[in-house]
């Protein structure tokens, strides 16, 4: 009997990354449903000062309200010479209700003049997930990179086009989506996440 699981996100592009990632490992059990397929509309306050915090802040909030088994994630870039920000506001760096150009033309701007050697960073994903007996299973993933001056290539998700991986010497924004999943932070918090869960208790 396949399984629905909610991934507390309406973002698509994490969507389509997990749940073939999930078919994968999990061929043929495993519905991915959105918060827009069970129909959750409520915000989710996302106020702890670690992404830790915030994956589980979702995954409960979602849980509660729709008694189903809630994979959440939070995740950002670290930038080193900025002692770790953008972090958890990665996605709101510019303000809210900003775009990911904003947020790139902004953190471009705050490395105006930085040399390569000290633009290093990592994208940190953490993935919680609220079980049907409560239980809770944490996993993360970390890529080091380097952040580039200007934008290289056409995917445009998040920090991606400035976020330069050097044993590719590409971009993000450069890699098909199987190769960036093999060496993803979300692709390493999945592979750490698929370790972990017992499917029978989904």
């Amino acid at each position: 009997m396949m399984k629905t699981i909610v991934f507390a996100t309406n973002n698509h592009h994490k969507v389509t990354e997990v749940a073939g990632f999930f078919e994968k490992h999990f061929p043929g059990k495993l519905i991915i449903k959105t918060l827009a397929q069970i129909g959750f509309s409520d915000e989710i306050i996302e106020n702890t000062e670690t992404f830790e915090g915030n994956a589980l802040q979702k995954a409960k909030t979602v849980s509660k309200a729709c008694g189903l088994t809630v994979i959440a994630d939070d995740s950002g870039l670290e930038v080193d010479y900025l002692n770790g920000m953008p972090g958890v506001y990665s996605a709101r760096y510019a303000g809210e209700g900003c775009s990911s150009q904003d947020n790139i033309n902004k953190l471009l701007s705050e490395l105006e003049g930085v040399p390569m050697e000290k633009r290093t960073a990592r994208f940190v994903s953490v993935i919680c997930a609220c079980l049907l007996n409560e239980e809770v299973i944490y996993a993360k993933g970390c890529c080091e990179g380097v952040i580039l001056t200007s934008k290289r290539g056409t995917g445009d998700f998040g920090y991606d086009p400035v976020f330069y991986y050097p044993p590719l010497q590409k971009s993000f924004a450069e890699l098909d989506l199987d190769t960036k999943n093999g060496i993803s932070h979300r692709g390493i918090a999945l592979r750490q996440f698929v370790s972990l869960f017992d499917i029978s208790k989904a």
